[in-house]
C-alpha cells in the first residue's frame, strides 16, 4: 500500500475549495462612492475579517505542507487537527465580528446580517467536527488512517461545495462595494492560493 500520501493529496485539494468561504467575504472591486456609514460599517467588518481569513489561510497552508511530504498519520493527524481547530476559531471569530458590526445601512440589513452569522457559526461547527473526526483516526494503521482520511476529506469536500450563500447575500449590490474599498479586505481576497 503507497500510504496516506494520496489520500492527503485529495484533503489538500477538498482545502482549498474550503478557502473560497473565505474569499466570499471578501473582495469585489469597485470605486464607486458609496455612503460613509456604509463603509464605516464594512472598514469594522473587513478590518476584523482579515486575520481570521490569514489564519484560515495558514491552516490550509499547513495542511498542504504536510500533504506534500511522505508524512507519518500521526504528524498528519496532528496538523490536520490543529489545522481544523483554527479554522473553526477563524469562522467563529468572523461570525462574532460581522453580528458585532450589526446590520449594514441597506434594506434587508438585519436579516442578511443574521443569515451570514448563522452561516460562519454554522461552518465553524463543521470544522469542529471534522477535528473530532481526525482525533478519532486510528494513527497505527496506515490502512484505516487512510480510510478515515477519506471519510474526512469528503467532508471537507461537501463544505467547501456548500456555499455560503448568506454571506454572498450580505454582500449584494453597496455593500460589496462599500467592501471592496476596505484596504484590510482587499488584502483578504490576496492572500495567495496555496495550490502547488
Amino acid at each position: 500500500m503507497e500510504g496516506t500520501n494520496p489520500v492527503n493529496k485529495k484533503l489538500a485539494a477538498a482545502l482549498s475549495g474550503g478557502a473560497v468561504l473565505v474569499l466570499a467575504l471578501s473582495g469585489c472591486s469597485s470605486d464607486d462612492d458609496g455612503d460613509e456609514k456604509l463603509d464605516d460599517w464594512a472598514k469594522k467588518v473587513c478590518d476584523s475579517v482579515q486575520p481570521q481569513s490569514k489564519k484560515i489561510a495558514d491552516a490550509n497552508a499547513a495542511i498542504q505542507k504536510e500533504t506534500s511530504d511522505n508524512s507519518s498519520p500521526a504528524d498528519v493527524q496532528k496538523t490536520d487537527s490543529k489545522a481544523f481547530q483554527d479554522m473553526s476559531d477563524a469562522y467563529k471569530a468572523m461570525g462574532a465580528s460581522v453580528k458585532r458590526a450589526g446590520a449594514p445601512p441597506v434594506d434587508d440589513g438585519q436579516k442578511k446580517t443574521d443569515d451570514a452569522v448563522k452561516e460562519l457559526n454554522a461552518i465553524s461547527k463543521s470544522y469542529e467536527n471534522l477535528k473530532k473526526q481526525v482525533d478519532g483516526l486510528d494513527t497505527k494503521n496506515q490502512a484505516d488512517f487512510a480510510d478515515g482520511l477519506k471519510d474526512v476529506a469528503g467532508e471537507l469536500d461537501k463544505l467547501s461545495k456548500s456555499g455560503n450563500e448568506a454571506l454572498e447575500k450580505l454582500q449584494e449590490g453597496d455593500v460589496g462595494k462599500a467592501m471592496a474599498k476596505q484596504d484590510s479586505c482587499k488584502s483578504a481576497s490576496g492572500t495567495p492560493s496555496t495550490k502547488s
